[in-house]
């Protein structure tokens, strides 16, 4: 019994919580199933596990670079604020858990166990649940465990006492097993219409967000074929000298020296200096340069990594989903899809949501708030570039830069009320992503104020959500999984892009 408990010690260590392991134990699994030769098992397992070490490469490099200056801010102007970001917000759950409900936190690491068995089965039966989405992210299911674990303890103290653990996790493990289910299941038609069928969707914190602005673009901002009514990022003929923008790098690289070397000079050097960041005699106008310039490097990174190892997800995924989980597909990093469809659109959207924090903010110092928040990079970039990536395809430019927009509000706004709220606000950290600032406070509130009858109805919900999205297209809802081709067929989409060879050279 020993030797098994620390089998599954370690597998849970470091396969389910490291996102590169994650995604080779399932590359390697659907190549065995596959009947793949074991040298190919082998390379396509380390390719995987490579790709997404680079990918967490480039996803580390923009966090650590930029996240100081963002602190910056906060300390420059002595604000006593919440900080939105994953993990700050694990680290607030980690220290005021104990002592705001006497609970321990490791129970929330049996809560992403018991959450992502319930994945696994309502994947498994989705010929009755309808969920086709499995989520393999381990990173973001660690915050978002500890986020909930939180939150239902909040809206259901009763939780807390002694002799209702089975209870708690129980209770916890269904409303976020079916959200994970649920929500990446919601991103699978603009994932496959994004990257023309690549076979991933989005397992992350903005999976409602992600849907919901798909549909809001597709509402408002596109005609009645599905098209854009107005140019696409990509489209904008810039004359003179801004034809530089039509460059990714160049237009990435331009657009964050102007933005973030203003914030650094406000800042000041004297801070980076005190922080140990840069030393006294080092030049402040190059290292604002440097700084600013290494965003668009950091975005090639991510770009590489994407290259480097969804051919192997998705080609053995699918060994995977046709002996184990029928007619499902992965979910993976937010991040994947920023090497598809136009990726300026990633820079404008961050920009776009930005702004909406920045506004967001100084309305709550206008209206004397008592919870100020900062904003995180990791918010403000991967929600909002992701959001603008898929709308910039749907609605266009003005889809990208309105809604991103909207979504920078909605991110400070929610957050700064479910942290006042729950009591996360002293602990100084929020994981302020678009789900947990807007359907998260929304669960919150109905189950504090339905108790029993709110989780059921929460609940409940989640799972109606896929029957409904099934309702609306029988035939096409899992051939969209099984067969792109024939699904693209079936609808009259066209792909993205121009031609088999570009798609292959992509890959």
């Amino acid at each position: 019994m020993e030797i098994l408990n620390a089998v599954w010690t370690f597998f849970a260590d470091y396969v389910l919580k490291q996102a590169p392991m994650m995604i080779g134990f399932l590359v390697m699994l659907g190549s065995i199933l596959l009947k793949k030769k074991w040298y190919d098992t082998i390379a396509s397992t380390l390719k995987a596990i490579i790709g997404m070490l680079i990918l967490n490469a480039g996803s580390s490099g923009l966090t650590s670079t930029f996240r100081p200056i963002l602190a910056g801010l906060r300390e420059r102007f002595q604000l006593q604020a919440v900080v939105i970001d994953p993990y700050y917000g694990q680290n607030a759950v980690t220290e005021g858990i104990m002592e705001t409900f006497g609970v321990a936190f490791s129970h929330a690491m049996t809560l992403l166990l018991i959450a992502f068995i319930v994945n696994i089965l309502l994947v498994r039966f989705n010929k009755w649940t309808k969920c086709r989405a499995l989520f393999t992210t381990g990173h973001v299911q660690v915050q978002q465990a500890a986020t909930a674990f939180w939150l239902v303890l909040f809206a259901m103290p009763m939780l807390a006492s002694e002799g209702n653990t089975i209870l708690m996790l129980i209770v916890m493990s269904v409303l976020l097993g079916a959200y994970w289910a649920v929500g990446s299941n919601m991103t699978i038609k603009p994932m496959q219409e994004l990257t023309d069928g690549a076979g991933f969707c989005i397992a992350h914190q903005q999976m409602f967000g992600i849907r919901f602005n798909y549909w809001l673009a597709s509402k408002f901002f596109a005609d009645k074929d599905g098209k854009p009514k107005g140019k696409k990022v990509g489209d904008m003929e810039l004359p003179g000298f801004f034809s530089i923008f039509n460059e990714n790098m160049v237009c990435t690289a331009v657009l964050m020296l102007v933005f973030f070397g203003a914030i650094m000079g406000i800042i000041g050097k004297d801070y980076f200096v005190a922080q140990e960041v840069i030393k006294a005699d080092y030049n402040f106008v190059y290292y604002c340069f440097t700084t600013s310039l290494n965003f668009a490097v950091y975005l090639a990174i991510l770009q590489l990594g994407v290259r480097t190892f969804v051919t192997e997800l998705t080609a053995s995924f699918r060994g995977i989903a046709d002996k184990l989980l029928p007619a499902s597909i992965p979910g993976v990093d937010c991040a994947v899809c920023y090497g598809f469809g136009d990726s300026n659109a990633v820079t404008f959207g961050f920009l776009a949501g930005l702004t909406g924090q920045i506004v967001a903010i100084l309305t709550l110092l206008f209206l004397k708030s008592p919870v100020i928040i900062i904003c995180g990079f990791v918010p403000v970039f991967f929600d909002n570039a992701t959001i603008g990536l898929v709308v910039n395809e749907k609605g266009g430019l003005r889809a990208t830069l309105i809604l991103c927009f909207i979504s920078g509000l909605c991110q400070v706004f929610g957050s700064a009320l479910i942290a006042g709220l729950v009591g996360l606000a002293p602990y100084g950290g929020y994981l302020g992503m678009w789900d947990w600032a807007t359907v998260w406070p929304a669960f919150v509130v109905v189950i504090k104020y339905l108790s029993w009858a709110g989780v059921a109805l929460v609940a409940v919900g989640l799972l109606l959500l896929p029957q409904w999205e099934y309702r609306q297209d029988p035939k096409g809802y899992f051939l969209i999984t099984e067969d792109w081709d024939e699904y693209k067929k079936y609808k009259g989409i066209a792909s993205n892009y121009e031609d088999e060879e570009e798609w292959s050279e992509f890959a």
